[in-house]
């Protein structure tokens, strides 16, 4: 069994159609990444374009400019500030990627483990420092205090994850609260921004946030899931990095708090100490999916997933609501 057979009976959604709804938007965001992220400093460049150009879906960017369409934007202002949030996001990941200590990213080698951990760090503030240039290029104020709010949260949920990653008794409340603001956030904020673009009410720009926050929700517990019931060809990185790592996700969590005696020493030692073996991940796996952690996760993910479509219900049904309701549900079924 892996995670996305247990999604199967679930609609399956897609990304497709948003992708081609947005393709003209979207080429010009790429434009100006590969333009913004140059530097006469020839490691900038270089390393960026690693993790950049590895591909990914864009899923950020994409969100800011099909927040500005559904709320009847016609002009390119969102373009800037969806090239903003796929820099603010490429930091992030260069920072994580340092901090994890890991070893893919994207189906390629970390950028750390060919330029170093420093250089990394580095260029991941040049890329932040990139973004607020933008953000300041669109003379909005609000759009810029919703991404600079975002990066501070950012950071505050990245340095919670730190402190409590390892907690065996982190509870499902403290866990939401930490991948709200680690990953939902910059959804969140890449949607409101979007809106605020287009010049709509305070009810419509918080529809979108709502929705962002939702699906980013929907798609980390997706991605705890699919750690345990993936594969490493599809993922991107290698399946079962969070074990490895001592991750606390909530499929661990979950399945922790469903064992019995028998199964606390083997959980306090491969993850409370990750003194592990060859076969712990397969034992680890084995009971996720026995106690039905793995489908709990699902189930939870699949509610936000519906709260993110629910969100929508302001704007009238067309092609950009119906793609962004399809999102949704793509962010469970997906298989990385």
């Amino acid at each position: 069994m892996d995670a996305a057979a247990a999604t199967l009976a679930r609609q399956p959604g897609s990304v497709d159609r948003l992708v081609r709804l947005a393709a003209a938007d979207m080429g010009g965001v790429d434009r100006l990444i590969t333009d913004r992220m140059q530097s006469d400093v020839p490691v900038i460049p270089a390393l960026a374009e690693h993790l950049i150009a590895a591909g990914g879906k864009r899923l950020r960017p994409l969100l800011t400019v099909a927040a500005a369409r559904l709320a009847g934007s016609d002009n390119e202002h969102c373009l800037k500030l969806a090239a903003a949030v796929e820099f603010i996001h490429t930091a992030t990941l260069l920072h994580d990627d340092v901090v994890d200590g890991s070893q893919l990213r994207r189906g390629k080698v970390a950028a750390h483990l060919i330029w170093g951990a420093a250089q990394s760090v580095l260029v991941g503030d040049f890329l932040f420092a990139r973004a607020f240039e933008l953000m300041v290029e669109t003379d909005s104020m609000r759009a810029l205090q919703i991404l600079a709010q975002a990066s501070r949260v950012i950071a505050e949920g990245e340095v919670l994850q730190l402190m409590r990653s390892h907690d065996l008794n982190l509870s499902q409340a403290v866990y939401l609260e930490i991948i709200a603001a680690k990953t939902a956030e910059l959804f969140a904020a890449a949607a409101e921004a979007g809106a605020v673009s287009a010049g709509v009410d305070a009810e419509k720009s918080k529809a979108l946030r709502d929705y962002g926050m939702s699906l980013g929700l929907a798609f980390q517990l997706a991605d705890d899931a699919l750690d345990y019931g993936g594969a490493t060809e599809t993922l991107g990185k290698n399946a079962g990095d969070d074990f490895r790592e001592g991750k606390a996700t909530l499929p661990l969590l979950l399945a922790i708090s469903r064992s019995g005696p028998r199964e606390a020493d083997f959980w306090e030692r491969a993850i409370g100490r990750r003194e592990q073996t060859e076969a712990d991940f397969r034992r680890a796996r084995e009971l996720i999916i026995g106690t039905g952690a793995l489908d709990a996760t699902l189930d939870l993910a699949a509610e936000y997933a519906d709260k993110a479509k629910a969100a929508l219900a302001v704007f009238p049904a067309n092609d950009w609501r119906e793609s962004l309701e399809s999102l949704a549900d793509f962010a469970v079924s997906r298989r990385a």
